[in-house]
């Protein structure tokens, strides 16, 4: 019996490269967001472990790897928000908040991540199917934020006080000053996603047996693949989305700011509250979400090279498939190829 498994248990050893490309979706949840939208693609290589009968169509297998994936997503819609410096003092000593309101907003994400997948699956002729997860490691990421902001003071005693550059209230002022986004280094947190690829095995595939049916040495796959994300990625932080910034980073009041007291009236001397502005990315303001996980759905394409079997019999392994007594009346075994 333990000759008759060790004759029909087969194990082959592949390694091999893989290159995939899909959509890439951050989706928030308990959030005023939607789901952002981007592209994603990377590259990698694998070591696989197909265990099956000798000449059987069914093989079980196992993957693990490690590869790089690149890709820019970004939140498409625009909701209004907005951040506040309490408790200001303004030109004539009154006391007000002085309000960053925010619209039209836009955030872009960008990031480079290190993937490991651990699969587990099995293949039959031509189709094929690994599950399991996929271990993201995010070494670079940066954000890209544009919006028009409108600055303006709220009085307890008063109606607000908007469009007064003299105290540094603008109105539609473009973030950031020319309009071109630089990007900010940010963090996304360690990620595991549960991943299903599904796809078949290109080319000719025969489960034929024998010395002389060519065996397949090189395999070429397609498949279609999701990743789903289990942990929240993104990082909560008690922060103003906004805020002036003086050369310490710190938010500076707007009582603060030297102004010209030897004017007509008095006015500030820059426009400090506007032109130094330092936004935030979106998913690392106060209130952004409660979870942030991460989907990539795409197209993947595998090519593995199986590896040298060492000591092995060529004649032994490819002629011999099993024995069987003759039919009454024969002697002896009956070997068949």
């Amino acid at each position: 019996m333990l000759f008759s498994i060790s004759l029909n248990a087969k194990v082959n050893n592949y390694i091999g490269a893989y290159a995939n490309v899909g959509e890439w979706s951050f989706l928030p949840s308990q959030s005023d967001y939607k789901a952002s939208f981007g592209v994603a693609g990377g590259a990698g290589f694998l070591y696989e472990l197909q265990y099956g009968s000798k000449y059987s169509p069914t093989q079980f297998l196992f993957d693990v790897g490690v590869g790089a994936i690149a890709g820019m997503t970004s939140y498409s819609q625009s909701i209004s928000s907005e951040a506040v410096l309490e408790n200001q003092l303004d030109l004539d000593g009154e006391v007000f908040d002085y309000v960053y309101e925010v619209s039209d907003r836009h955030d872009e994400y960008k990031d480079l991540a290190v993937q490991v997948p651990l699969m587990i699956g099995v293949q039959h002729k031509k189709f094929y199917m690994l599950a399991g997860v996929k271990i993201y490691s995010h070494v670079l990421t940066k954000s890209y934020s544009t919006a028009m902001i409108t600055t303006y003071g709220r009085y307890a005693a008063f109606d607000d006080f908007r469009n007064m550059p003299e105290y540094q209230f603008f109105t539609d002022f473009q973030y950031p000053n020319g309009g071109k986004p630089v990007g900010v280094k940010t963090s996304l947190k360690l990620d595991i996603d549960a991943s299903l690829e599904v796809g078949g095995r290109l080319g000719l595939v025969t489960d034929a047996s024998g010395f002389d049916v060519p065996k397949r040495k090189i395999e070429y796959r397609l498949a279609g693949f999701i990743d789903y994300g289990l942990l929240d990625i993104h990082y909560k932080r008690e922060q103003l989305p906004i805020g002036a910034l003086d050369a310490n980073g710190n938010v500076v009041p707007i009582s603060s700011m030297e102004y010209n007291s030897g004017a007509t009236a008095p006015v500030y001397n820059t426009r400090s509250m506007v032109d130094h502005l330092a936004m935030n990315d979106i998913m690392t303001t106060a209130g952004f979400a409660d979870k942030v996980s991460n989907l990539l759905v795409g197209l993947k394409f595998t090519i593995l090279f199986q590896l040298p079997e060492p000591g092995q019999c060529v004649i032994c392994r490819d002629a011999y498939v099993k024995s069987r007594p003759r039919s009454s009346g024969g002697r002896g075994m009956q070997y068949e190829e």
